[in-house]
């Protein structure tokens, strides 16, 4: 896999408007097989409320993780593997590769897979934006992409939500005729809602020429929403992006996959290096495999997750309608104080957005979690 930046990718930086300071510092870290100092949902949850380690009966609920974890037949096929992990085993990339192809209708050309979604979410800003190509994001949003644009220098542009908590596609596609990528995450991170389908091809349609299109489906699975799979299909410039750590439960093990045209892809891919998780790799592969798998984990969170919003509605405190695995709710003070008055009984909640001062976001766990969330919730709320 290509490491090092050629004349003909040096060239096209300096032409997105790169100044050589700049270029020099992306191709020594590229150069190095580097991973791009990037932040991460790990490091983004760490930022907002820990600091230390976590008693070991903590509630961890910040990072919109899954606690039910992977499902037996991944499990089964990461422990068959381990054995064989001295070796790259890239067989078992392209096995994933041609079943995630498969089940979306796409040709395995138009799938890569990734040990998780954040690199190639990283590596498309770095492949689409620049100074004078702008990153647009709603506000608020997922922000480990506009951490990636700052660091490069392009110009971030935010958009706010609509009044449904919806992207405002309109205000996006308007944001600037020079844009380089916009980004969506569909349902959005923090919030949990939906943008319908019908916006994100309104979108697609609508948006600066040259520019990209980025959904974020990490969520996706969890809301029952439909997949934008059948854009890729189509040829259109847009990249989804795929992860096994939510309704799968593989946070740890690291495993997505970027959907785009072939040539989209290898746009991305010269900022890529090394081999992929070999137990990530054959965890997803499996999970992919168990028909029952999403259907029956989707209950099992909206079941948790409209039991907490009926104690929110009982005792009047206000929340954003989520269709995820988290949501936002109102603490009416600095969210920040929230978040330590709950880590001091032992709850480990989400971070706060800066155009949201008073919301803190909370992650969907088991029913005994939130059960404990509830009580120590009345508690810092009194």
């Amino acid at each position: 896999m290509q490491t090092i930046l050629d004349h003909r990718q040096k060239r096209e930086f300096l032409q997105r408007g790169f100044s050589r300071r700049n270029f020099g510092r992306i191709a020594a870290m590229v150069g190095a097989g580097a991973a791009l100092p990037f932040y991460n949902e790990r490091a983004l949850a760490q930022l907002s409320a820990i600091r230390g380690p976590m008693p070991p009966d903590a509630v961890k609920i910040n990072a919109n993780e899954n606690p039910l974890g992977p499902c037996a037949e991944a499990v089964a096929a990461i422990h068959a593997v381990v054995q064989n992990g001295g070796r790259y085993l890239y067989e078992e990339t392209f096995a994933l590769q041609e079943t995630l192809a498969e089940q979306e209708g796409l040709k395995p050309s138009y799938v890569q897979p990734y040990a998780g979604s954040s690199a190639p979410l990283h590596q498309a800003v770095l492949a689409f934006t620049s100074p004078t190509k702008p990153f647009v994001i709603a506000d608020p949003g997922y922000e480990a992409g506009e951490r990636a644009a700052r660091f490069i220098g392009a110009k971030v542009i935010r958009v706010p939500l609509t009044k449904s908590y919806a992207h405002d596609v309109k205000a996006m596609a308007a944001a600037s005729a020079d844009t380089g990528l916009i980004y969506l995450c569909n349902p959005n991170n923090p919030t949990g809602t939906l943008t319908p389908k019908e916006d994100i091809e309104w979108l697609l349609a609508n948006k600066p020429a040259g520019s990209i299109l980025m959904v974020d489906e990490a969520y996706t699975h969890i809301a029952g929403a439909p997949f934008c799979s059948d854009m890729v299909a189509k040829d259109k410039e847009i990249v989804i992006l795929r992860t096994f750590s939510k309704i799968y439960g593989m946070a740890g093990l690291r495993a997505g996959a970027a959907l785009a045209r072939p040539d989209l892809l290898e746009k991305i891919m010269p900022h890529s290096a090394g081999a992929l998780p070999v137990t990530g790799m054959v965890g997803a592969n499996a999970s992919l495999k168990v028909k029952s798998l999403v259907p029956e984990r989707r209950k099992i969170i909206a079941a948790v997750r409209e039991d907490v919003f009926e104690f929110l509605d009982k005792h009047n405190f206000s929340y954003v309608p989520s269709v995820s695995n988290k949501f936002m709710v109102d603490v009416k003070r600095p969210g920040r104080e929230v978040i330590d008055a709950m880590r001091a009984e032992k709850i480990y909640i989400g971070r706060v957005w800066p155009s949201w001062p008073t919301y803190v976001r909370v992650s969907v766990g088991t029913q005994d979690e939130m059960n404990k969330f509830k009580t120590a919730f009345l508690k810092v709320m009194a």
